[in-house]
Protein backbone atom coordinates (compact mmCIF):
# COMPACT_ATOMS: atom_id res chain seq x y z
CA UNK A 1 0.00 0.00 0.00
CA UNK A 2 1.65 3.33 -1.17
CA UNK A 3 -0.39 6.01 1.14
CA UNK A 4 -0.49 9.75 -0.54
CA UNK A 5 -3.14 11.00 2.21
CA UNK A 6 -0.85 13.35 3.84
CA UNK A 7 2.44 14.53 4.72
CA UNK A 8 1.89 13.87 8.27
CA UNK A 9 2.34 9.80 8.01
CA UNK A 10 6.18 9.98 8.16
CA UNK A 11 7.42 7.81 10.53
CA UNK A 12 11.10 8.90 12.66
CA UNK A 13 14.22 7.43 10.69
CA UNK A 14 16.19 5.66 12.97
CA UNK A 15 18.55 8.52 13.38
CA UNK A 16 16.27 10.73 14.45
CA UNK A 17 15.10 7.86 17.01
CA UNK A 18 18.70 7.71 18.34
CA UNK A 19 18.94 11.25 18.21
CA UNK A 20 15.79 11.04 20.24
CA UNK A 21 17.07 8.98 22.85
CA UNK A 22 19.94 11.25 23.66
CA UNK A 23 18.10 14.11 23.96
CA UNK A 24 18.91 16.04 27.32
CA UNK A 25 15.39 16.89 28.88
CA UNK A 26 13.85 18.95 31.96
CA UNK A 27 10.63 20.19 33.38
CA UNK A 28 9.32 22.96 30.01
CA UNK A 29 6.35 24.35 31.93
CA UNK A 30 9.35 25.76 34.23
CA UNK A 31 11.68 26.73 30.94
CA UNK A 32 14.25 23.84 32.03
CA UNK A 33 14.11 21.97 29.10
CA UNK A 34 17.58 22.71 27.33
CA UNK A 35 16.40 20.44 24.02
CA UNK A 36 13.22 22.64 23.66
CA UNK A 37 14.85 25.92 24.75
CA UNK A 38 17.74 25.38 21.94
CA UNK A 39 15.42 24.56 19.08
CA UNK A 40 12.20 27.91 20.33
CA UNK A 41 15.50 29.73 19.73
CA UNK A 42 16.59 28.25 16.91
CA UNK A 43 13.71 28.16 14.81
CA UNK A 44 12.71 32.58 16.23
CA UNK A 45 16.25 33.39 14.28
CA UNK A 46 15.64 31.25 11.49
CA UNK A 47 12.64 33.71 10.52
CA UNK A 48 14.45 36.87 12.52
CA UNK A 49 11.84 36.95 15.25
CA UNK A 50 12.54 37.55 19.01
CA UNK A 51 11.25 34.15 20.55
CA UNK A 52 9.30 30.86 19.91
CA UNK A 53 7.15 28.33 21.53
CA UNK A 54 6.96 25.09 21.08
CA UNK A 55 3.22 23.27 20.51
CA UNK A 56 2.45 19.57 20.12
CA UNK A 57 0.15 20.52 16.94
CA UNK A 58 0.21 23.21 14.13
CA UNK A 59 -3.41 23.62 15.00
CA UNK A 60 -2.39 24.88 18.51
CA UNK A 61 0.17 26.66 17.18
CA UNK A 62 -1.99 28.78 14.91
CA UNK A 63 -4.52 29.35 17.55
CA UNK A 64 -1.83 30.73 19.57
CA UNK A 65 -0.55 32.90 17.00
CA UNK A 66 -3.37 34.49 16.02
CA UNK A 67 -4.95 34.86 19.15
CA UNK A 68 -2.19 36.85 19.72
CA UNK A 69 -2.82 39.49 18.03
CA UNK A 70 -6.62 39.15 17.73
CA UNK A 71 -8.73 39.27 20.58
CA UNK A 72 -12.05 38.19 21.47
CA UNK A 73 -14.97 40.32 19.27
CA UNK A 74 -12.22 41.10 16.60
CA UNK A 75 -12.06 39.51 13.60
CA UNK A 76 -9.20 37.82 10.93
CA UNK A 77 -9.50 37.84 7.16
CA UNK A 78 -8.46 35.02 5.64
CA UNK A 79 -8.77 32.94 2.08
CA UNK A 80 -11.86 31.01 1.83
CA UNK A 81 -10.17 27.30 2.04
CA UNK A 82 -7.63 28.72 4.51
CA UNK A 83 -6.78 25.50 6.70
CA UNK A 84 -7.80 28.24 9.84
CA UNK A 85 -11.12 28.48 8.32
CA UNK A 86 -11.50 24.72 7.08
CA UNK A 87 -9.35 22.30 8.86
CA UNK A 88 -9.13 23.54 12.63
CA UNK A 89 -12.57 22.31 13.51
CA UNK A 90 -13.41 26.23 14.46
CA UNK A 91 -10.77 26.26 17.36
CA UNK A 92 -10.58 30.36 16.54
CA UNK A 93 -14.05 30.72 17.40
CA UNK A 94 -14.80 28.39 20.20
CA UNK A 95 -11.75 29.24 22.01
CA UNK A 96 -10.83 32.23 21.30
CA UNK A 97 -14.09 33.91 20.74
CA UNK A 98 -13.04 36.27 17.61
CA UNK A 99 -14.49 36.14 14.20
CA UNK A 100 -13.56 35.33 10.29
CA UNK A 101 -14.40 36.71 6.89
CA UNK A 102 -13.06 35.37 3.64
CA UNK A 103 -12.21 36.28 0.56
CA UNK A 104 -11.75 33.40 -2.32
CA UNK A 105 -8.73 33.48 -4.77
CA UNK A 106 -7.24 31.09 -7.52
CA UNK A 107 -5.30 28.49 -5.94
CA UNK A 108 -5.20 30.39 -2.29
CA UNK A 109 -3.26 33.52 -3.03
CA UNK A 110 -3.59 37.01 -1.72
CA UNK A 111 -6.33 39.31 -2.94
CA UNK A 112 -4.69 42.26 -1.75
CA UNK A 113 -7.84 44.36 -3.48
CA UNK A 114 -10.49 42.34 -1.69
CA UNK A 115 -8.46 42.22 1.41
CA UNK A 116 -8.07 46.40 0.96
CA UNK A 117 -12.44 46.22 0.78
CA UNK A 118 -12.98 43.78 3.40
CA UNK A 119 -10.88 45.52 5.94
CA UNK A 120 -12.68 47.14 8.59
CA UNK A 121 -11.08 49.66 10.64
CA UNK A 122 -12.32 50.31 14.63
CA UNK A 123 -15.94 52.14 13.96
CA UNK A 124 -16.48 52.62 17.88
CA UNK A 125 -19.05 49.99 19.21
CA UNK A 126 -20.82 49.03 16.62
CA UNK A 127 -18.80 47.44 13.86
CA UNK A 128 -16.43 44.62 14.21
CA UNK A 129 -12.90 45.64 13.84
CA UNK A 130 -10.46 43.91 11.28
CA UNK A 131 -7.41 43.05 13.81
CA UNK A 132 -5.25 41.15 11.34
CA UNK A 133 -4.88 39.10 8.16
CA UNK A 134 -4.01 35.55 8.00
CA UNK A 135 -2.25 34.38 4.78
CA UNK A 136 -1.12 30.34 4.31
CA UNK A 137 2.10 29.26 2.99
CA UNK A 138 2.12 26.97 0.97
CA UNK A 139 -1.34 26.76 0.57
CA UNK A 140 -2.63 23.22 2.02
CA UNK A 141 -6.37 23.00 -0.10
CA UNK A 142 -5.35 24.96 -3.36
CA UNK A 143 -2.64 22.22 -4.20
CA UNK A 144 0.54 23.66 -1.88
CA UNK A 145 0.53 26.25 -3.75
CA UNK A 146 3.28 29.17 -3.04
CA UNK A 147 2.39 32.07 -2.40
CA UNK A 148 5.05 34.60 -4.26
CA UNK A 149 7.01 37.22 -1.77
CA UNK A 150 5.88 40.20 -3.73
CA UNK A 151 2.68 39.78 -2.82
CA UNK A 152 3.68 38.92 0.87
CA UNK A 153 5.51 42.28 0.79
CA UNK A 154 2.74 44.27 -0.39
CA UNK A 155 0.24 42.66 2.23
CA UNK A 156 2.95 43.62 4.70
CA UNK A 157 3.47 46.92 3.67
CA UNK A 158 -0.42 47.32 3.33
CA UNK A 159 -0.92 45.83 6.98
CA UNK A 160 1.52 48.75 8.47
CA UNK A 161 -0.15 51.75 6.77
CA UNK A 162 -3.59 50.33 8.07
CA UNK A 163 -2.83 49.35 11.57
CA UNK A 164 -3.51 46.14 11.31
CA UNK A 165 -1.52 42.74 11.64
CA UNK A 166 -0.44 39.88 9.74
CA UNK A 167 -0.71 35.85 10.53
CA UNK A 168 1.27 33.59 8.27
CA UNK A 169 0.18 29.95 8.85
CA UNK A 170 3.74 28.32 7.81
CA UNK A 171 2.75 24.83 8.25
CA UNK A 172 4.41 23.64 5.09
CA UNK A 173 7.08 27.11 4.52
CA UNK A 174 9.90 25.07 4.94
CA UNK A 175 8.21 23.91 1.03
CA UNK A 176 7.75 26.91 -0.34
CA UNK A 177 11.57 27.81 0.79
CA UNK A 178 13.46 24.93 -0.93
CA UNK A 179 10.54 25.20 -4.18
CA UNK A 180 11.60 28.95 -4.37
CA UNK A 181 15.00 29.41 -2.57
CA UNK A 182 13.33 32.52 -0.52
CA UNK A 183 15.23 32.76 2.79
CA UNK A 184 13.21 32.06 5.91
CA UNK A 185 14.01 35.42 7.17
CA UNK A 186 12.29 36.96 4.30
CA UNK A 187 9.26 35.23 4.86
CA UNK A 188 10.05 36.06 8.51
CA UNK A 189 9.82 39.35 7.62
CA UNK A 190 6.13 39.84 6.61
CA UNK A 191 4.71 38.19 9.65
CA UNK A 192 4.03 39.69 12.68
CA UNK A 193 3.20 36.09 14.10
CA UNK A 194 3.62 32.61 12.34
CA UNK A 195 3.05 29.06 12.90
CA UNK A 196 5.55 26.03 11.05
CA UNK A 197 5.66 22.69 11.38
CA UNK A 198 7.75 19.73 12.16
CA UNK A 199 5.55 16.56 11.87
CA UNK A 200 4.36 17.18 8.28
CA UNK A 201 7.39 16.79 5.14
CA UNK A 202 10.06 17.40 8.11
CA UNK A 203 9.56 14.23 9.54
CA UNK A 204 9.12 14.46 12.70
CA UNK A 205 6.61 12.57 14.92
CA UNK A 206 5.10 15.46 16.43
CA UNK A 207 5.71 19.16 17.27
CA UNK A 208 4.63 22.71 15.71
CA UNK A 209 6.33 26.34 16.91
CA UNK A 210 4.36 29.46 17.29
CA UNK A 211 6.72 32.20 16.40
CA UNK A 212 6.87 35.90 17.09
CA UNK A 213 7.79 38.70 19.60
CA UNK A 214 9.01 37.77 23.11
CA UNK A 215 5.75 39.82 24.63
CA UNK A 216 3.01 37.37 22.38
CA UNK A 217 5.31 34.28 22.90
CA UNK A 218 4.76 35.28 26.75
CA UNK A 219 1.47 35.27 26.56
CA UNK A 220 0.95 32.24 24.53
CA UNK A 221 3.01 30.27 26.99
CA UNK A 222 0.13 30.95 29.15
CA UNK A 223 -2.30 30.27 26.97
CA UNK A 224 -1.06 26.89 26.13
CA UNK A 225 -0.74 26.06 29.57
CA UNK A 226 -4.38 27.15 29.60
CA UNK A 227 -5.54 25.02 26.97
CA UNK A 228 -4.21 21.82 28.05
CA UNK A 229 -0.68 21.95 26.54
CA UNK A 230 1.83 22.75 28.71
CA UNK A 231 4.72 19.75 28.58
CA UNK A 232 7.35 17.97 30.63
CA UNK A 233 10.39 16.60 29.65
CA UNK A 234 9.86 17.22 25.98
CA UNK A 235 12.94 17.91 24.61
CA UNK A 236 12.82 13.76 23.55
CA UNK A 237 10.21 15.31 20.81
CA UNK A 238 12.33 18.80 19.88
CA UNK A 239 15.61 16.94 19.35
CA UNK A 240 13.08 14.95 16.94
CA UNK A 241 12.09 18.64 15.30
CA UNK A 242 16.01 19.43 15.56
CA UNK A 243 17.27 16.71 13.65
CA UNK A 244 14.86 17.22 11.19
CA UNK A 245 16.07 20.67 10.54
CA UNK A 246 19.26 19.42 9.94
CA UNK A 247 18.85 16.68 7.70
CA UNK A 248 15.41 16.90 5.85
CA UNK A 249 14.51 20.36 4.90
CA UNK A 250 16.52 20.25 1.36
CA UNK A 251 15.13 16.66 0.78
CA UNK A 252 11.81 18.13 0.37
CA UNK A 253 12.61 18.69 -3.19
CA UNK A 254 12.70 15.19 -4.05
CA UNK A 255 9.48 15.19 -2.36
CA UNK A 256 8.03 18.06 -5.07
CA UNK A 257 9.48 15.99 -8.00
CA UNK A 258 7.40 13.17 -7.01
CA UNK A 259 3.95 15.00 -6.77
CA UNK A 260 5.33 16.51 -10.46
CA UNK A 261 5.69 13.60 -11.97
CA UNK A 262 1.78 12.09 -10.77
CA UNK A 263 0.56 15.12 -11.67
CA UNK A 264 1.60 15.41 -15.16
CA UNK A 265 0.56 11.43 -15.10
CA UNK A 266 -3.31 12.94 -14.10
CA UNK A 267 -3.10 15.59 -16.78
CA UNK A 268 -1.95 18.30 -15.05
CA UNK A 269 0.32 20.82 -16.55
CA UNK A 270 3.79 20.07 -14.11
CA UNK A 271 4.19 23.81 -13.62
CA UNK A 272 1.01 24.10 -11.77
CA UNK A 273 2.29 21.52 -8.90
CA UNK A 274 4.20 24.15 -7.01
CA UNK A 275 5.35 21.80 -3.66
CA UNK A 276 3.91 18.00 -2.94
CA UNK A 277 0.75 18.26 -2.66
CA UNK A 278 -1.45 17.75 -5.95
CA UNK A 279 -5.20 18.28 -5.97
CA UNK A 280 -7.75 16.62 -8.89
CA UNK A 281 -10.97 17.65 -9.36
CA UNK A 282 -13.21 14.32 -9.60
CA UNK A 283 -16.65 14.04 -9.74
CA UNK A 284 -17.00 11.05 -7.87
CA UNK A 285 -14.44 12.23 -5.31
CA UNK A 286 -15.24 9.56 -2.62
CA UNK A 287 -15.73 6.54 -4.66
CA UNK A 288 -12.56 7.50 -6.87
CA UNK A 289 -11.07 7.65 -3.38
CA UNK A 290 -12.44 3.77 -2.62
CA UNK A 291 -11.25 2.55 -5.73
CA UNK A 292 -7.55 3.90 -5.32
CA UNK A 293 -7.33 2.23 -2.40
CA UNK A 294 -8.70 -1.12 -3.89
CA UNK A 295 -5.76 -0.68 -5.87
CA UNK A 296 -2.95 -0.23 -2.83
CA UNK A 297 -2.83 3.59 -3.14
CA UNK A 298 -4.43 5.65 -0.37
CA UNK A 299 -5.37 9.33 -1.05
CA UNK A 300 -7.88 11.86 0.63
CA UNK A 301 -11.08 13.28 -0.66
CA UNK A 302 -10.85 16.75 0.34
CA UNK A 303 -14.39 17.90 -1.03
CA UNK A 304 -17.18 16.81 -3.07
CA UNK A 305 -15.31 16.87 -6.16
CA UNK A 306 -11.85 17.17 -5.10
CA UNK A 307 -9.38 14.25 -4.00
CA UNK A 308 -5.54 15.20 -3.21
CA UNK A 309 -2.22 13.21 -2.78
CA UNK A 310 0.59 14.21 -0.78
CA UNK A 311 4.07 13.07 -1.17
CA UNK A 312 6.71 12.59 1.52
CA UNK A 313 9.97 11.43 3.37
CA UNK A 314 8.08 7.57 2.77
CA UNK A 315 7.53 7.56 -0.76
CA UNK A 316 9.98 6.55 -3.02
CA UNK A 317 10.38 7.30 -6.63
CA UNK A 318 9.74 4.02 -7.47
CA UNK A 319 6.14 4.36 -4.89
CA UNK A 320 5.73 7.78 -6.46
CA UNK A 321 5.59 6.05 -10.52
CA UNK A 322 3.76 3.23 -9.61
CA UNK A 323 1.02 5.60 -7.89
CA UNK A 324 1.06 7.73 -11.13
CA UNK A 325 0.80 4.49 -13.10
CA UNK A 326 -2.64 2.74 -10.75
CA UNK A 327 -4.24 6.95 -10.36
CA UNK A 328 -4.07 7.44 -14.07
CA UNK A 329 -5.44 4.28 -15.13
CA UNK A 330 -8.11 4.92 -12.66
Amino acid sequence: MIDLRSDTLTKPTDAMRAAMARAEVGDDVYGEDPTVTALEERVAGMFGHEAALFTPTGSMANVLAVASVVAPGQEVLCESSAHIARAELGAHGAITGLTMRTWTAPRGQVDLAAIESMFAPDMGMYFVRTAAVSVENTHNFAGGAVLPLDDLRALRSWADTAGTKVHLDGARLWNAHVATGTPLADYGRVADVMAVCLSKGLGAPIGSLMVGSADAVLEARVRRKRMGGGMRQVGVLAAAGAYALDHHVERLADDHAHARLIGEALGLDPASVDTNIVVVDRPDAAAFVARAAEAGVRISAVGPRAVRLVTHLDVTRADAERAASVLASL
